[in-house]
């Protein structure tokens, strides 16, 4: 009886440490989430011009960094063990913060926009290092693909080429395949969201028109549909990237 007793308490054990582990890694994520939602609603208002809200947003993400610097400087959470960007990540993003905000305060709101877009890239980098994967860094490799595909979107774009059609159609098919992968990675509350709902299965929609376009070499239609999927994938971002 002493060894099912012991061999209880050390199942009973692992299950805690394991628990433990995980609810240091979801805790960091959850706040690096609070942070990464003010970065994102602070981009986006550099991006159209309005200079007062970014500066509003920017203090918010500095307050959301410097609570999340103050809990996890010296509390790195098992999954990020051996991970050298770990070290690096807080003053990294704090020196970024701080180019920022004297960047906007001398009127060069695209710099400070770039200081702003390279704490997303950051985070990407240390969670990719550790094998760790959240719906943002998924939204950030969609707009990547999406990129690419945008380089279709020429009305002269000529079909009679195998390889365009090829091109297509396979960048078509890596988009969709991402955007699922997104879509899987997204939490029960977020996949449920009117609004994610409403990105993800418009863009699959449009998706789902390519290969007409493709069948009909209809440059027009394609064009439409790229407009239409670059839109899509440029919200994503906003609101989860």
């Amino acid at each position: 009886m002493c060894a099912n007793i012991a061999r209880a308490t050390i199942l009973a054990l692992a299950l805690w440490t394991n628990a433990a582990f995980a609810g240091d890694l979801a805790d960091f994520n959850a706040a690096v989430e609070t942070a990464a939602a003010h970065n994102r609603v602070a981009i986006g208002y550099l991006r159209t011009g309005n200079v007062d809200l970014a500066s509003l947003e920017l203090d918010r993400l500095r307050a959301a960094w410097t609570q999340l610097a103050t809990r996890f400087t010296a509390k790195r959470p098992d999954a990020f063990d051996g991970n050298p960007r770990y070290g690096n990540l807080f003053t990294g993003v704090s020196a970024r913060l701080v180019a920022a905000d004297i960047m906007l305060k001398s009127g060069r709101p695209d710099t400070a926009g770039s200081s702003l877009s390279a704490i997303r890239d950051d985070l990407y980098d240390l969670r990719k290092a550790s094998g760790i994967v959240v719906l943002a860094d998924c939204v950030r490799d969609a707009n990547t693909v999406m990129d690419a595909f945008m380089a279709y979107n020429d009305r002269a774009l000529d079909f009679g080429k195998p390889e365009t059609r090829f091109g297509v159609a396979s960048t078509a098919a890596i988009y969709g395949y991402v955007l699922a992968r997104c879509d899987g990675i997204a939490g029960e509350a977020i996949r449920q969201q009117p609004e994610f709902r409403r990105l993800v299965d418009g863009a699959k929609a449009s998706l789902a028109l390519i290969p007409k376009a493709i069948a009909t070499r209809d440059a027009d239609l394609l064009h439409r549909l790229l407009i239409e999927l670059r839109s899509f994938d440029n919200l994503l971002a906003f609101r989860f990237g």
